[in-house]
């Protein structure tokens, strides 16, 4: 991931410290290299980090000078309580800018997640949500903003797209965000789009309905119907979809949808331990009606839950994370899908992100190999 670990701290060289000059005495590039390593190697909380940190002294000192020893774990919360979440997060997407991963034509999954222990009743203060930008098949965070308090994911994914590099991307994202604004702004980045259709955008909805419902009282044959149909089993989990597209109708273009060209429909039956239940799913795409492809960003969607929060509940435990104190959270939650991207893109050892996390914890020269990138 970095040639060198320390190539990471250029990209945050210019955050702002919160903290007065005259109050430093551990500084923040030390810090945020500390919080790193400790989120990789195990660690979930600032206190964990202390300790991890003063039981490798030897080896964390090769990279950093830690000329005051190691902070307290009150001063990793006071410190990163205090810091600018956004322009922390600014500092994370120039390092993926760096990266150059190549996005086009790969599927960028927008999608929001509620932190749920990180209310603070005392203060005031509710569950804090955060949305991110996940690339499912390059295992790759691009990029994370909070919700700020009193608002919601409608006002933060605008901002979050915004700072993205999303050049030749296929962006997803569930009918909550569905709108012609977000649109326009992925067409403007040059990225396409592929949106779920609910009942928040009901003309569109309507209009999506009823072509379908004439197309299947010809059991859709007409030639520009393309269908595709997918079987999976796992675990005692059987699930089956059939999806259909079919080219934009101009009642659909005609409500100022820009560039869209597609619409589709997922039924998907889906059998749990005998028990069935059935989906009917909408959606409309900048990208022509090609129904394998289109499958395939509908499907992955889901990545951004399968691969990402899922890991960061159950490995980082972050749904049960107590982290709260002012910005920590955000802060918290930045490390942690670093963290989850550098484990998920070391492919040499087939082990699971915990067994990672934990070999990183018991052998510094593991954690070094993870942040470099370097295989086995």
């Amino acid at each position: 991931m970095f040639s060198n670990p320390l190539s990471f701290l250029l990209f945050f060289e210019d955050l702002a410290d919160p903290r007065e000059d005259y109050k430093v005495t551990h500084s923040l590039s030390d810090m945020i290299f500390l919080a790193l390593c400790g989120a990789v190697a195990n660690c979930d909380h600032w206190t964990e980090i202390e300790i991890y940190a003063r039981n490798h002294l030897k080896f964390l000192k090769k990279y950093v000078s830690l000329k005051n020893g190691v902070p307290s774990h009150d001063t990793f919360s006071r410190v990163f309580s205090r810091l600018d979440p956004v322009a922390f997060s600014e500092c994370l997407i120039k390092w993926v800018d760096s990266l150059q991963s190549d996005l086009a034509s790969q599927g960028v999954h927008l999608d929001g997640k509620v932190l749920r222990r990180s209310f603070d009743k005392a203060a005031g203060k509710g569950a804090l949500n955060v949305v991110t930008a996940w690339a499912g098949d390059l295992h790759l965070c691009l990029g994370q903003l909070p919700v700020e308090e009193g608002t919601n994911e409608k006002t933060a994914m605008p901002k979050l797209i915004e700072l993205l590099e999303l050049s030749g991307a296929v962006v997803t994202v569930d009918a909550a965000h569905t709108n012609k604004s977000v649109a326009r702004q992925l067409r403007g980045k040059n990225a396409d789009y592929v949106m779920t259709v609910k009942g928040n955008q009901p003309k569109l909805y309507e209009i999506i309905n009823q072509k379908f419902e004439e197309l299947s009282e010809n059991d859709f044959q007409h030639p520009k119907v393309r269908r595709h149909t997918t079987r999976e089993s796992n675990g005692g989990r059987d699930e089956y979809r059939r999806y259909t597209v079919f080219p934009a109708p101009a009642e659909v273009k005609q409500l100022g949808w820009v560039d869209v060209k597609s619409i589709g429909m997922v039924y998907r039956e889906r059998t749990v331990n005998g028990k069935t239940s059935q989906e009917l799913i909408y959606f409309i795409s900048s990208l022509p009606p090609k129904v394998r492809t289109l499958a395939k960003h509908v499907r992955d969607h889901w990545k951004i839950e399968n691969q990402m929060h899922w890991s960061l509940d159950v490995t980082f435990a972050e749904d049960t994370s107590r982290i709260r104190k002012g910005e920590g959270a955000a802060n918290a939650a930045i490390f942690r899908r670093l963290a989850l991207t550098i484990l998920k893109r070391y492919t040499d050892e087939k082990m699971s992100i915990r067994s990672k996390r934990l070999t990183a914890s018991w052998n510094s020269e593991n954690l070094l190999r993870y942040l470099t990138g370097n295989q086995a």
